[in-house]
């Protein structure tokens, strides 16, 4: 019989929740809203009866090697505990791993959530068939996840990735780590927007001007799809935000000299607005990049990533 693994991506708004087998095949995948405003005990709740649907309809398909998770914030590896997350308030000191053990009698593993995306594009993604890549999620804020030798590298703390506070500029927005001119702060889905609604009350961006008279909200899309239409301020937005990025990436290159940086992320599907801007720096800054040599690419699993990356964590460490 095949092997599989439930891997689960715990997001401050969604909850998913995926079975995958040990050669990357997707079974099965349930998406539901996060409670993240109700008691944790509700969130961990839903995830046992998602899981345990997934468990009971793929009965007789194959050996459930255990349960991977994806949670956003910094973790406590030998403990499973959560030390704090942004996205999840409550959450601080709450040992998960065992949590979810005690609730489906399964090995739990458990990670930071831009680790086991970048977990999953080395497996099936942009990184299939590289030893080492850096990845770096650009969404509500910036995350990054390293994988040297085959591995996920941690740190001595566990820390390790923290590319979001990455410092890109001495006079930019303060940052929510306490910061200032962080890359999370300049570059992310959510400075993006800030930018916008800057724009907009200063009238520089008619076609959010249009949107808002037609009743939308300002997000990020909403900022694509007008920088794609034309509109110079949403325009100089991405190339600022693809600037701060590409003097983040040049420092990178140059401390780690890995063959490959992947950039997903929400913010990610605006690629070819940001990316030249973002290369042209990286050009100016990192005589390693100019080698030729480093490759900076796409992610290619979008939001799927942190789901096929955690159910390795179990397929992997069920043979470990």
């Amino acid at each position: 019989m095949k092997r599989f693994a439930i891997g689960v991506d715990l997001g401050g708004t969604n909850l998913r929740v995926a079975a995958v087998d040990d050669t990357g095949a997707l079974l099965d995948k349930l998406t539901l809203a996060t409670r993240s405003r109700e008691p944790r005990e509700s969130v961990v709740r839903d995830m046992r009866e998602a899981i345990q649907a997934l468990r009971e309809k793929l009965a007789g398909v194959g050996t459930l090697s255990g349960i991977g998770v994806g949670v956003p914030g910094i973790i406590y590896m030998e403990t499973g505990t959560l030390r704090q997350s942004p996205n999840l308030p409550g959450w601080e000191g709450f040992p998960v791993r065992q949590e979810i053990e005690q609730l489906l009698g399964a090995r739990v593993w458990l990670d930071n959530d831009a680790n086991v995306a970048a977990l999953g594009e080395f497996w099936l993604g942009a990184g299939k068939g590289q030893r080492s890549l850096c990845m770096v999620t650009l969404g509500t804020g910036v995350g990054g996840g390293l994988i040297l030798d085959g591995k996920i590298w941690r740190g001595f703390l566990g820390f390790a990735g923290e590319v979001g506070h990455i410092v890109v500029s001495e006079s930019g927005a303060r940052c929510a780590c306490g910061g200032q001119g962080c890359l999370e702060s300049e570059s992310s889905a959510s400075a993006i927007v800030r930018k916008a609604r800057k724009a907009l009350t200063e009238g520089r961006s008619p076609a959010l001007s249009r949107g808002m008279q037609q009743g939308r909200e300002v997000t990020s899309e909403m900022v694509f799809e007008s920088a794609q239409a034309g509109d110079a301020a949403c325009q100089a937005i991405l190339q600022s935000a693809g600037r701060y990025l590409g003097s983040a990436l040049a420092g990178l290159v140059n401390t780690l000299n890995l063959p490959l940086y992947v950039i997903g992320g929400g913010v990610a599907a605006a690629w070819d607005l940001f990316s030249p801007a973002m290369f042209e720096e990286l050009r100016n800054r990192s005589y390693v990049f100019c080698e030729g040599a480093t490759l900076v690419e796409k992610a290619l699993l979008k939001g799927d990533a942190g789901l096929y990356g955690a159910a390795c964590l179990a397929l992997a460490g069920d043979t470990a």
